[in-house]
């Protein structure tokens, strides 16, 4: 199948069938992926948490609004967090970044305010998360991303102090009777036209 067909067919699951499960093999596969992810200067400014544990699933539910069954019936929630310590990202940098890397950085983003700085990591992130969304497409996997959590109830559910919730993502495989599936509602996209321009 190609890769055209494949974000055809891929759309945002509503509800999943949670005794189907997805195989350690792929999760390691993923994990890898997103460790793989471009970022600008090669950043990295994140952290990918898998949380597959039912207690913990279920306490995110509780935070995560309008997605909380979706939380709970999928085989894993991938949490994107970026890095909340400018100091640590800059540490991070110095270690294992090229000098020119390094040099941008200081150049055109550390003179930058905090808010700016960490709203660059979150763009960082969100080119994760693309990727992370074609893989799971491609495996044959489905998936929810979500921005209707609670980011901070997160963090403390997770005990994460140096980094910041961001978006979080179901995955596992559709229930059959999922409403939101391509071959029930179809894809609503706005026209080619209207979107795409060359120049």
């Amino acid at each position: 199948m190609s890769f055209k067909e494949l974000m055809n067919k891929r759309y945002t699951t509503k509800k999943y069938d949670n005794s189907k499960k997805i195989s350690e093999e792929k999760i390691e596969d993923l994990k890898e992926i997103l460790r793989l992810s471009p970022s600008s200067i090669n950043s990295q400014p994140w952290r990918f948490t898998f949380v597959s544990d039912e207690e913990t699933k279920k306490e995110l539910s509780e935070v995560s609004w309008l997605n909380t069954s979706k939380v709970l019936e999928s085989d894993t929630v991938v949490v994107f967090s970026r890095i909340n310590d400018i100091s640590l990202f800059e540490k991070q940098i110095e270690k294992g970044l090229p000098e020119g890397a390094v040099n941008y950085y200081k150049e055109f983003i550390k003179p930058k305010s905090e808010t700016e700085i960490k709203a660059w990591f979150d763009r960082q992130v969100y080119l994760a998360l693309g990727v992370f969304l074609s893989a799971c497409a491609e495996m044959g996997i489905d998936s929810t991303p979500m921005e209707g959590i609670e980011p901070e109830n997160y963090d403390k559910i997770l005990n994460q102090k140096d980094y910041a919730t961001i978006v979080a993502v179901a995955i596992g495989y559709r229930d059959e009777e999922d409403f939101n599936q391509p071959s029930k509602k179809a894809k609503s996209r706005i026209e080619a036209n209207e979107v795409v321009k060359a120049i």
